[in-house]
């Protein structure tokens, strides 16, 4: 009995699982319409009647298969920057930073990443020993300052590719 009671429990919470998920999964989705085939000038009317209206100029802004102005690539680890005041480390500062990039540059960035890195810590390190990271470091004056230097360094490694340099989160923690 006592080797039995665990492997009941055990397949009594593995039958409760697969009851809850099967009750609880989501409706089916609905099947897109497929058009139907064979009536090739309807179609061709169709979508000139649409040019005419009008409404192709209207969508050209939000047609979500118009190919994107630019790409964000978001660099793959956070940059961890210590804050330092009386030769002690006071506080901690942790960024997240993706670039703003033409596209088909998204693999350069990748390849060119630990570059990037090491030129990013540079400057952060810079911006750090300056006090940038000191009161209210996230002013946007001070906040320019710190992306205008991303972006020269991140210009200097992957060229006129690099649009903008965009710091997604920042956090302070002091010690």
């Amino acid at each position: 009995m006592r080797r039995l009671l665990p492997l009941f429990l055990a397949l009594l919470g593995l039958l409760a699982g697969g009851g809850a998920g099967f009750l609880l999964r989501p409706p089916a989705e609905e099947p897109a319409p497929i058009p139907p085939c064979g009536d090739v000038t309807a179609a061709a009317d169709e979508s000139a009647a649409g040019q005419a209206d009008g409404a192709e100029a209207e969508g050209a802004a939000t047609d979500p298969e118009a190919p994107a102005a630019h790409e964000y690539v978001k660099l793959n680890n956070q940059f961890v920057v210590p804050v330092v005041e009386a030769a002690e480390v006071a506080a901690l500062v942790v960024l997240s930073i993706s670039l703003e990039v033409t596209p088909g540059m998204t693999e350069q960035v990748y390849a060119r990443e630990p570059r990037l890195r090491d030129g990013f810590l540079r400057v952060l390190f810079d911006h750090a020993n300056a006090g940038g990271f000191g009161g209210a470091f996230t002013q946007s004056d001070n906040m320019e300052i710190l992306r205008g230097a991303l972006l020269e360094v991140a210009r200097k490694s992957l060229g006129a590719a690099v649009t903008d340099v965009l710091i997604i989160d920042i956090v302070r923690q002091d010690g």
